[in-house]
């Protein structure tokens, strides 16, 4: 059975052979700090793409990101994801997805129409109401991963390990106090680990 609690994240969700590049945890004291948190992760996933287009060459290209979120119910991870959004620019509501499995969020860049080339595609996806990995496989969801796009997973776990290998991790449970979050991440690739150290 696939671990659900959140609390090891590699548990059954990462194939065999994925190392971590970086780790890092963030005591996030309430949500005001939480709020921070998403603001920085968005301003490093901007960084990224903005190396990405004015680089030269095809290798240093933002081909998007995968992050997985792991933690109980009510661990914040809709909340980080609404705080990263929010910095993003999305002025709109942020659903959970978890009725819809994923909420995709288009985010213009700055300028408008005129770089609508360079609009941020996201998705965020809960899998909470998968009972089988096979339904990931049966979503046609993968397609997603292939756009350039930033994909949030919410209960990666329940698709097994047939979401591969994520360019970040992040892991919350709650802190000693219980009013407050740690957030554990972890980088699996080399955007990955870039973006960890914009955080």
């Amino acid at each position: 059975m696939p671990d659900t609690s959140g609390h090891d994240h590699a548990s059954g969700t990462l194939p065999a052979g994925a190392s971590v590049l970086l780790e890092r945890r963030f005591d996030l004291a309430d949500a005001a700090a939480t709020d921070a948190f998403g603001a920085r992760f968005a301003h490093a996933i901007e960084a990224l793409r903005d190396g990405g287009t004015n680089a030269a060459s095809e290798v240093n290209a933002f081909h998007g990101l995968h992050v997985q979120l792991h933690g109980d119910l009510g661990a914040g991870k809709t909340s980080l994801v609404r705080a990263a959004l929010r910095a993003l620019g999305h002025a709109g509501r942020v659903r959970s997805p978890t009725y819809t499995l994923v909420e995709p969020y288009t985010i213009a860049a700055p300028g408008g129409a005129s770089q609508a080339g360079r609009d941020l595609q996201l998705y965020h996806f809960d899998l909470y109401r998968f009972s089988d990995p096979a339904e990931w496989a049966d979503s046609g969801f993968r397609d997603y991963f292939a756009q350039d796009a930033v994909c949030l997973v919410e209960w990666p776990q329940r698709a097994g390990g047939l979401l591969g290998v994520p360019d970040l991790v992040f892991s919350l449970e709650p802190d000693a106090s219980g009013e407050g979050r740690v957030l554990t991440a972890y980088a699996y690739s080399a955007s990955g680990k870039a973006c960890l150290e914009r955080c």
